[in-house]
């Protein structure tokens, strides 16, 4: 049982760490009163501008160096955030519905890129020579338990991401910014009549999202995909469904996308792993989906969303 645990491990926290990003994107928006349905579709307009800035550089650095690499990660973060700027504008100043807008967002992305993919390409799908290579950290990968579990065959991208996850818990709720971001989330009238302006709280978050968002959709393409292909497999909406399992709270994130994490593990490795090996492989596939459904059943009814999610911010109102 524990040789099965450390073999699912690596591989569940290369897929946690996408989900967990894309997580904490939504949570920046939907504490500023913003609902995105549209992670999906930041998530492949990351893995598009990702791979296309890879593909572009990787012949002008020296083999072995991963400079392209961060660059192309970058790249995707500032254009995620560029292109939330539709749906910003559709659902602060347009007032309009956002789940509608959210899913515009999700067939423009498909769409788009792949459009632009197959006039690169002629295929629609852009590889990459080489992403990053998982890697023991020296010293650590050698404690007893931990070890074998957190520091053996990681890559850089996980350690990013949860120090990302860190610095936000800490801005969200220890900071200014945070206090006025989640009372937009909360009371926008109130906020605004204690000097906060609500549209430019909520422009921050989306924003914020959509960059955290693409960034989760290059981190797959420098990981365990390669390829960008026009889809995300559905991430997008698992990192939804994490969102509301975590009851929008960093650490609460943090736990539910390490659960899908082992969820999706379960189901994509599950034939390299001799103990799996005897569950029919249709069961393992949905495996995921079931679980997120049994989970969302679950923590529906207690789920704690920000009171005003969803709303239109009316500056006039009282």
């Amino acid at each position: 049982m524990w040789e099965t645990i450390q073999q699912i491990f690596p591989y569940a926290m290369a897929y946690m760490t996408p989900l967990l990003i894309v997580a904490l994107g939504a949570l920046y928006c939907e504490r500023s009163g913003v609902i995105n349905i549209g992670l999906e579709g930041f998530m492949i307009v990351g893995s598009f501008a990702g791979a296309f800035t890879i593909v572009k550089l990787q012949g002008n650095f020296p083999a072995g160096s991963s400079t392209h690499l961060w660059i192309g990660l970058l790249v995707a973060a500032i254009t995620g955030a560029i292109f939330s700027l539709l749906h910003a504008f559709a659902s602060i100043n347009l007032s309009a519905n956002q789940v509608i807008s959210g899913t515009a967002i999700n067939m423009i992305a498909g769409s788009l890129t792949i459009f632009l993919a197959r006039n690169i390409t002629g295929s629609g799908n852009i590889g990459i020579q080489m992403g990053f290579v998982p890697k023991d950290i020296p010293v650590l990968s050698k404690i007893p338990v931990l070890g074998p579990l957190l520091f053996t065959k990681t890559y850089p991208t996980t350690w990013l991401v949860l120090g990302i996850i860190t610095i936000s818990a800490f801005i969200l709720y220890k900071t200014s910014f945070g206090m006025r971001l989640r009372a937009c989330g909360e009371h926008p009238q109130a906020a605004q009549a204690a000097g906060v302006s609500v549209f430019k709280m909520r422009y921050i978050g989306v924003m914020i999202s959509g960059a955290l968002s693409s960034l989760g959709g290059a981190i797959i393409i420098v990981t365990y995909s390669g390829e960008f292909n026009g889809s995300v497999a559905g991430l997008g909406f698992l990192a939804l469904a994490a969102l509301i399992f975590g009851q929008w709270k960093p650490l609460g994130i943090l736990g539910a996308t390490m659960f899908f994490g082992f969820a999706i593990t379960i189901a994509n490795v599950s034939q390299a792993i001799p103990s799996l090996e005897s569950i029919p492989p249709v069961a393992l596939k949905v495996f995921p989906y079931i679980v997120t459904l049994i989970a969302l059943i679950i923590f529906s009814k207690s789920s704690q969303a920000p009171k005003a999610a969803g709303e239109p911010f009316d500056a006039g109102k009282r």
